[in-house]
């Protein structure tokens, strides 16, 4: 067997062992140069002092006496010095006496002398008697060229260096010699015989072991293959004699794969049969789950319809001329709608989860503003002994970024479960931000949630238990989308409650800042608030009032309010009114709950009085207050607001199958003071169009002879109204409607039911007002 010379252990541990060496010969070679070094640059500053200190004297007496001749062989004679390149002596007034120069010496060491000693350098030695060394008869000079002592010490280097490449060379072949005989050429041999063996062969001879090494690893390692090779020998024999045994067997073993290939045979005909009843479950489960999708596309499509003309006619009869109790009756139906309106849309949303199709918006809103409207339209809700407050941050953002949508859900959900298990006390919104993340808090003083059941009232149609389903009612579905909504918007939601003592849930949600808080104009003049310590409206005034600059002072309803004498009373105590008016003048301000109001005798009696509904909105505080605390002459032209809704000139098709809506969808775009032109399906909406010039068109999806989306392709395809903007009406709320609206042309979408707030939006975003 031959092997290459870099293949065998000699070269490799010769290698090693000269890369070693070389390295420690390299590092102790650098470590002498480096101290020869130091040496050699003291040594530079030894010679020049020892040869200054010699012609000290000579150099003192040459400057007392004056003598320029004496000076200059002085001067030369120092020159002779291979290291001095210039020489000068001057007197105590500093005049030249001698001076001697020369020409710095050349050779193919000066770069790196001159880097290690630097080019030259300079002496001076100040002259004197040792008699009178405070008095100086001069100086003497001497400019000094390194490179002699750079290049006397770079050629020691040199030779260091070098002797020590031919010590590691010749150790190299050395080694190399001695590991070949010591190590590769008995293990060569071994190999040699071993490669030439033959396992198993009872008359192979054994491996002989290279003569003086029978007792070092060689010879171990002889001993084991010989030993290896015994071992294989009685392998060899036991497999011949298992092969005998195999072949016995082998009729059996054929016998036996014979059944088991007629039992699996018949396990694949099984599984068969499984696979076949696995795939029709699958396709059964993939109609379902279309019926399902279907299912909730009509039924969306079917309450929408009936709830858009009725939540429309409520609205209509809300704006014309109804008594007090008409009005409450009214109010209290349309906000039942809605309250349907909202449940259906949970419903909807919580297929949208599971289908995983929900989008977010990212825009900017007003969450204070949307928190409180939201809490006055939930507070027909609230138990006649509940106080409802919303309490935001002065410092809140005026417009933050999000889906104002999806915030109101979860706004909604959180308030409406509060109210719901709360007969007493309070219910607080309470609303703050740090650094873009918004907590909305919503705490209640209701019946509170075991600990045990925390945990599972975020799970969809759960609730704490079976009893509160019975006495609440409920659908378990707000706290689930509100949890499911939060985690979507990468937000979380978390609860603290004890049993008696009320809830508190947080839903902390990144909302970045949009618009910072935006400052109102001060306000000048003394409130007096009769209200609890401990309730909602004093903390809500304690919070704005000073920040808008009105003195005010809280007192409780037993103290007495003689002397005051102030600009305004705010109370949410309406019992302690008839005993304050005779001492108090200034107007009161009665903060009271929703449908709670004083009759109108008792307000003329306690007259100026003015009532407002709890929850009381920051911006209608501040100009309640504005109204109250200000004089007709005092107002600025600023302050005063105006009423008088922006009318919308607009001429606008309708097309729409269903007559309900048609009237619903007609009175509100009328008051909204837009002219309306009515289309029963789209082949009518095409006439219509070929006739006349409409500024917008709302156009229903699903109606006879002709539906939306094939009406909106015909418009489109004609190129005769290229900018006019068409927009869905439709009562299906799935997520792939607004997809297939876009893709017939339409520009925007409007799910049924919609509130005439919403309609104007929409004419505000298509529609410009015209002048």
């Amino acid at each position: 067997m031959d092997l290459k010379l870099t293949q065998r252990l000699s070269f490799k541990q010769a290698k090693l062992t000269v890369l070693v060496g070389l390295v420690l010969g390299a590092m102790l070679s650098l470590l002498q140069i480096g101290i020869d070094y130091a040496s050699e640059n003291a040594a530079i500053d030894r010679e020049i002092q020892s040869l200054l200190e010699i012609s000290h004297n000579p150099a003192s007496r040459i400057a007392y006496n004056l003598d320029s001749e004496l000076a200059q062989e002085l001067l030369l004679g120092l020159l002779r010095s291979p290291a001095i390149i210039s020489a000068q002596i001057t007197d105590s007034d500093n005049v030249i006496l001698a001076s001697v120069q020369d020409q710095p010496e050349r050779g193919r060491y000066r770069a790196l002398s001159d880097f290690l000693f630097g080019s030259n350098r300079s002496f001076a030695q100040r002259l004197y008697f040792n008699t009178l060394p405070e008095h100086s008869m001069g100086e003497l000079r001497l400019e000094v060229d390194t490179y002699p002592f750079g290049k006397r010490f770079l050629q020691r280097a040199e030779v260091t260096l070098l002797s020590g490449f031919i010590r590691g060379v010749i150790l190299t072949f050395i080694l190399l010699g001695l590991f070949y005989v010591m190590l590769t050429k008995p293990l060569v041999r071994v190999i040699r015989e071993i490669s030439n063996s033959k396992p198993g062969d009872p008359e192979q001879s054994k491996v002989h072991c290279p003569p003086g090494h029978e007792d070092d690893e060689i010879g171990v390692l002889v001993n084991t293959a010989n030993q290896q090779f015994e071992a294989m020998t009685r392998e060899m024999e036991y497999r011949r004699r298992a092969e005998n045994r195999l072949t016995e067997y082998l009729a059996q073993l054929e016998n036996i794969v014979s059944v088991r290939t007629q039992e699996l045979e018949a396990i694949n005909d099984q599984l068969r049969h499984s696979n076949e009843e696995l795939e029709a479950a699958r396709s059964n489960a993939l109609e379902m789950a279309q019926a399902r999708s279907a299912f909730l596309a009509n039924m969306s499509h079917e309450i929408r319809t009936p709830l858009n003309g009725l939540l429309g006619m409520l609205a209509l009869c809300l704006d014309s001329p109804l008594n007090a109790e008409q009005h409450q009756q009214l109010s209290i139906a349309h906000d039942s709608g809605k309250v349907l309106v909202e449940l259906l849309n949970d419903i909807l949303d919580l297929s949208k989860f599971d289908a995983g199709q929900l989008e977010l918006e990212h825009i900017a809103f007003d969450l204070g503003t949307l928190i409180e409207d939201t809490a006055n339209l939930l507070s027909q809700n609230a138990a006649p002994s509940v106080e409802l407050t919303c309490l935001i941050d002065p410092d809140f953002p005026a417009l933050v970024l999000g889906d104002p949508t999806r915030v109101r859900q979860i706004v909604s959900n959180l308030l409406s479960n509060a109210l719901k298990f709360t007969r007493f006390g309070r219910v607080d919104v309470r609303l703050s931000a740090k650094n873009d993340q918004v907590c909305i808090e919503v705490r209640d003083t209701g019946i509170g949630i075991a600990q045990e059941a925390q945990a599972r009232i975020f799970r969809p149609f759960t609730q704490a238990g079976a009893g509160i389903t019975r006495q609440f009612g409920g659908t378990g579905l707000g706290l689930a989308l509100t949890n499911s909504l939060c985690e979507v918007m990468q937000g979380r939601l978390t609860i603290s409650s004890e049993v008696g003592f009320g809830s508190q849930f947080c839903a902390e949600l990144p909302l970045p800042c949009h618009t910072p808080a935006i400052t109102l104009n001060p306000l000048c003049g003394r409130v007096v608030v009769v209200s609890a310590a401990s309730s909602g409206l004093s903390e809500l005034l304690g919070s704005y009032l000073p920040l808008w600059g009105v003195d005010f002072k809280r007192y409780s309803m037993d103290d007495s309010l003689a002397g005051t004498d102030p600009h305004l009373l705010i109370t949410d105590c309406p019992e302690c009114l008839f005993g304050l008016r005779p001492a108090i003048t200034a107007p009161i301000l009665l903060v009271t709950a929703y449908g709670n109001f004083m009759p109108s005798d008792q307000v003329n009696a306690l007259a100026p009085l003015q009532q407002k509904a709890r929850p009381l909105s920051r911006y209608a505080l501040y100009k309640t207050l504005q109204h109250l605390l200000l004089r007709d002459d005092q107002e600025s032209p600023g302050a005063r607001t105006s009423s008088t809704p922006v009318a919308h000139r607009a001429r606008i098709l309708l097309v729409e199958d269903n007559p309900v809506n048609q009237l619903v969808a007609k009175g509100m775009l009328s008051k909204l003071g837009c002219e309306v032109v009515v289309a029963a399906h789209g082949g009518e909406a095409l006439s219509q169009l070929e006739q006349n010039g409409f500024d917008l068109v709302l156009m229903d999806c699903n109606m006879p002879v002709m539906d939306g989306y094939e009406a909106t392709r015909q418009i489109r395809h004609r190129g005769r109204w290229p900018k006019l903007p068409i927009v869905a009406l439709t009562a299906n709320a799935m997520p792939e409607e607004r997809e297939r609206c876009r893709s017939a042309g339409m520009n925007d979408y409007l799910a049924k039911p919609f509130r005439r707030e919403e309609l104007a939006a929409l004419i505000d975003t298509w529609v410009p007002p015209k002048a």
